[in-house]
């Protein structure tokens, strides 16, 4: 998608497809384009084009905002260490449903 793909549209849709649409292709290539510029996937003449877009378009700006705060609060979720003794306790949970349900336990 390109500069001009993610700006068509008039003041009464999304830059990018009509609002009842965001489960359209439209919204799905703009949002794989904003998965793209956050994960750094793009060259720089489409970074910057997609920098310049998210400034002039709020409904795109808006997306980025959330795809921002969902990879914080999942990087912020994956930092968080599970207690020493729970691998124990599932494998303990697995082997007395196994022995429950007469698989071997092995």
């Amino acid at each position: 998608m390109t500069e001009q793909d993610m700006s068509a549209g008039t003041a009464d849709e999304r830059c990018c497809g009509a609002p009842e649409d965001t489960d359209s292709t439209e919204a799905g290539v703009r949002l794989e384009r904003i998965y793209h510029y956050l994960d750094g996937a793009l060259s720089r003449s489409e970074i910057d084009e997609v920098r310049s877009h998210l400034e002039a378009c709020p409904d795109c700006a808006e997306d980025y905002d959330l795809e921002c705060i969902i990879r914080t609060v999942v990087r912020r979720s994956c930092v968080e260490r599970a207690p020493d003794g729970l691998k124990v306790t599932i494998m303990e949970r697995i082997s007395a449903i196994r022995v429950e349900a007469g698989h071997r336990t092995d």
